[in-house]
């Protein structure tokens, strides 16, 4: 597949810091590439816990069964992922490529395979060459470094135009940390959970009773309310290691005080990484984020937010950039949620088109027209039903979205 150019969206790769007890690497296995790096492997500190949330794909890829086997014990020492051939609908091949690399791993670490995380991103049906991982890793494993989180950022890309890695800085009573994140995606993106790989780290202190309702909590307020092409991929996971370096003081349960700020951060780092796997989806040129209010329930109008937001007229008139509000109405109508075209209103870059169920009186169509031209698109629907709010965020449909889907095995 020749290169694809970097989307018009895309956002420059953070400085990224080393993480105490974690270090990365990239290597070039050839497993489908040429001439670049598709086989990233991390090592974590003695003690590192572990979070994950996956994809709810019924045809779910090897990593993934292995990765929720290995889940429960919370501890976690080192992260192999390889980028090209997703390891999905390989069958015994593919539990068998999972049990090779994790033992390879795990000998080179000095750990339990069960300490041993896997991922795996690429096409769909092909057997995993896992030799050549096996091949590549003690080279790759020589080379970790703390530095090393850039070139994992590439290294996991397919058809990423650009790196994504987000960090924040923030503390758990009163003693600093870091949270640390990269991630990959670009199409088949739809909850849940929408995407892709995500890795984050944090030297903080955290036990697997903790770290687990704050990644799932953070990752519905983020990679859940996101949509590329509404197509859920068989390989999503988002992994959540905690080293423990950083000496913080325990706390008692998800909801202790002392890891309010903690929280917030991890949440802001998670919607920030999923952000960017929208604004690098397939051919897009547009990032559209969908705000519902007044909906019964707050779950109400997360549904009829992702509705808006995989609505493919919605996106292709959003992509031509015409201001064809009708068209939200129609994929708030389809949602199956609570809504009432007669209290319905409807705004497209603040300016209101619509209120209760009728074009406002005198609408200009000039300033959102403009709007429509712009990169980042913002539509507003208040359904006066009640007091649900919700958010979605999606990207426009492009040809480029075909010429990028027709020849990916190419």
């Amino acid at each position: 597949m020749a290169p694809l150019p970097v989307s018009p969206l895309a956002r420059a790769l953070p400085d990224l810091p080393p993480v105490a007890g974690v270090r990365f690497g990239a290597a070039a296995a050839g497993i489908r590439y040429v001439g670049r790096t598709d086989l990233v492997m991390a090592d974590f500190a003695p003690g590192t816990t572990v979070a994950g949330v996956f994809t709810r794909n019924k045809c779910p890829g090897a990593p993934v069964d292995w990765c929720r086997a290995a889940l429960p014990d919370g501890s976690a020492r080192a992260l192999v992922v390889n980028a090209g051939n997703a390891n999905v609908f390989t069958g015994r091949a593919g539990y068998e490529a999972t049990q090779a690399n994790a033992a390879d791993a795990a000998r080179l670490v000095g750990c339990a395979a069960s300490e041993v995380f896997l991922a795996s991103t690429g096409v769909i049906g092909e057997v995993l060459p896992y030799e050549k991982i096996s091949t590549a890793l003690p080279g790759l494993y020589a080379t970790l470094s703390e530095t090393g989180w850039a070139d994992a950022a590439r290294g996991i890309m397919t058809t990423d135009t650009f790196p994504k890695a987000a960090v924040r800085e923030t503390e758990i009573g009163g003693v600093p940390v870091r949270i640390q994140g990269i991630a990959k995606g670009s199409g088949m993106v739809a909850p849940d959970m929408a995407t892709m790989l995500c890795f984050v780290a944090t030297d903080a202190a955290l036990p697997p009773s903790i770290l687990q309702p704050l990644l799932a909590a953070g990752t519905d307020r983020s990679f859940n309310r996101t949509t590329v092409d509404s197509d859920t991929s068989t390989s999503d996971m988002v992994l959540l290691f905690a080293t423990g370096q950083a000496g913080t003081p325990p706390v008692a349960t998800p909801d202790d005080p002392a890891l309010g700020a903690f929280a917030t951060a991890l949440n802001a780092l998670l919607l920030e990484l999923a952000l960017l796997v929208v604004r690098d989806g397939e051919g897009a040129t547009k990032l559209i984020e969908i705000q519902v209010k007044g909906a019964v329930s707050d779950e109400s109008a997360r549904k009829v937010a992702m509705a808006v937001a995989n609505s493919p007229l919605v996106k292709t008139a959003i992509a031509g950039e015409d201001a064809n509000w009708g068209r939200v109405v129609m994929a708030v109508g389809k949602s199956g949620e609570p809504a009432n075209r007669d209290t319905l209103s409807v705004a497209i870059g603040g300016v209101w088109i619509a209120r209760e169920g009728t074009v406002v009186p005198g609408y200009d169509e000039t300033p959102v027209v403009a709007h429509m031209k712009g990169p980042e698109i913002e539509i507003t629907i208040d359904l006066g039903l009640g007091n649900g709010i919700g958010t979605a965020w999606s990207c426009d449909l492009t040809h480029g979205y075909i010429d990028i889907n027709g020849s990916y095995r190419s």
